[in-house]
């Protein structure tokens, strides 16, 4: 059994308002708690008209406030508390169907996984509440059009790019910019088996030292340290959200023996890896 079951888009069915086998629409209103952190094997949108509260996601907080929209790819550990004034809309897209969406995306996952919490302009949140609405209405017909709604939320995707742009193009005279969206990339794809600065130097088409110039220039860390932190990152995930052995999560994140992984983890976090699974 696991410590936190990863929750399928099924498990929200009784709280729904409409849905079909590959969406679900809900709502939120006043104080809601989710006690322990756990994983969605989903795609989830939240659109926050007015809001107060903390949501975590992959152990970073943030506040929640009015108009913001909260972004959750599936696998993200989360929690939150929601004040007794929030009014929130829920869209959640099962894993299968979500992977259709893929092209909608202009950005790689990884810098909409930095960037989950946008906050939003007076009309662009109209217009995100108005596709919301839609998708409910529609899933709400006897005969769902799943083209109509499958077009909704290709629209939804499109707007969050365009805000998720902004905070692009805000950098977009910054040289290093593109390349190190490309290194997240690369680090989240590979950071399993690949640990080493040279291999992503390579991969980007330029030396070490200049990769390491480009993170500590921008990022004030190096490459070696963005590694390891999504190495620690999905350390934590998996000893949060499911009962694999240490060993197992060791062996999991390429991690020569349990002994090793125990002592890199307490060495960064301070605490072994069953205390912070215990917590």
């Amino acid at each position: 059994m696991e410590l936190f079951p990863i929750i399928d888009i099924q498990d929200f069915r009784e709280k729904q308002l409409s849905g079909n086998e590959n969406f679900s629409y809900s709502e939120l209103k006043g104080i809601h708690h989710i006690e322990r952190p756990h994983r969605h094997h989903f795609f989830l949108l939240v659109l926050f008209e007015q809001a107060g509260g903390l949501h975590t996601i992959d152990f970073n907080e943030y506040k929640i406030g009015n108009r913001q929209i909260h972004i959750l790819f599936p696998k993200q550990v989360h929690t939150w508390n929601l004040e007794q004034h929030t009014i929130g809309y829920q869209l959640m897209v099962d894993r299968e169907h979500f992977e259709k969406f893929s092209s909608n995306f202009p950005f790689s996952f990884a810098y909409y996984q930095k960037n989950p919490v946008l906050n939003l302009p007076e009309s662009v949140f109209d217009l995100l509440l108005y596709e919301f609405k839609a998708i409910q209405n529609e899933l709400e017909e006897k005969d769902i059009l799943p083209e109509v709604i499958h077009a909704r939320t290709a629209v939804i995707i499109a707007m969050v790019s365009k805000e998720i742009r902004k905070i692009f193009h805000a950098n977009e005279n910054n040289p290093y910019n593109t390349r190190l969206v490309k290194l997240n990339e690369l680090i989240d794809e590979f950071f399993k088996e690949e640990k080493s600065v040279s291999f992503y130097a390579e991969k980007l088409n330029i030396s070490m030292s200049y990769l390491t110039k480009i993170c500590r220039t921008q990022l004030q860390t190096s490459p070696t340290q963005l590694i390891l932190q999504r190495t620690i990152l999905e350390a934590k995930r998996l000893l949060k959200s499911t009962d694999l052995s240490v060993k197992e999560i060791a062996f999991e994140l390429g991690f020569i023996d349990s002994p090793y992984f125990s002592n890199f983890f307490k060495q960064h976090i301070g605490i072994s890896p069953k205390q912070f699974r215990d917590q």
